[in-house]
């Protein structure tokens, strides 16, 4: 079965999920505004400047799951995406996901963003299978912590070969579309890589190589 790999944030998205997550609590009230949208924006800047560090990151971005109910925060969690990730989900991706999904191909989401997050945004999308950051969990709630290899940069082919060899898939064939130089390391590693919408050092990447540039906006 051939695989079709999909980063989420501003690739399935016009825009990235954790860090408008941060932008929703703090436009909610449920943390200190100033200073944590002081943080998750310079979170955000590394991020994209391809220096982020992951763990400081998530264990930030975490810290209010672990000190909130589940049932809490699944009903902020359906606010969210009922008022912010409805409207920044591209027809495009929708239409590029149903084009793999009638070609019989496995479809895979797989991105930086922690589980909490984007679990209901790939089930919104018909993507049975995510690879994300993972949420440490104890006792049936979030410890507000991440856990295991986040699934970031050279991570993301940690991770997905970890699931590789879970299923016994292969990358014969694949895909994997994504708009980040974080996804580099994943990029050469599949047979088809597909720069969507890049940033400037993908897009120069893809042209020297000669990888595909699309457009899902």
């Amino acid at each position: 079965m051939r695989l079709a790999l999909f980063d989420l944030d501003n690739t399935l998205l016009a825009g990235d999920s954790d860090h408008l997550w941060g932008d929703f609590i703090c436009q909610r009230g449920l943390v200190d505004a100033a200073e944590y949208q002081a943080r998750n924006d310079a979170f955000y800047a590394d991020y994209c400047a391809g220096k982020l560090d992951v763990v400081a990151y998530q264990n930030f971005s975490q810290a209010i799951l672990g000190r909130t109910e589940p049932a809490q925060l699944d009903a902020w969690h359906r606010d969210f995406m009922r008022e912010v990730i409805e409207p920044i989900i591209l027809a495009k991706g929708e239409a590029l996901l149903e084009e793999h999904r009638r070609a019989g191909d496995k479809l895979v989401i797989i991105t930086a963003t922690n589980r909490f997050v984007t679990a209901p945004i790939a089930r919104r999308l018909g993507v049975d299978t995510l690879i994300a950051t993972e949420c440490g969990m104890a006792a049936g709630r979030y410890t507000g912590q991440i856990t295991g290899i986040p699934c970031y940069q050279e991570g993301k082919v940690v991770r997905l070969k970890q699931w590789l060899e879970e299923t016994g898939l292969g990358l014969e064939d694949s895909y994997f579309y994504s708009d980040s130089r974080n996804d580099l390391p994943l990029l050469e590693t599949v047979a088809h890589p597909v720069a969507v919408d890049p940033d400037e050092v993908l897009r120069a990447t893809a042209t020297e190589r000669g990888w595909p540039v699309i457009s899902l906006r």
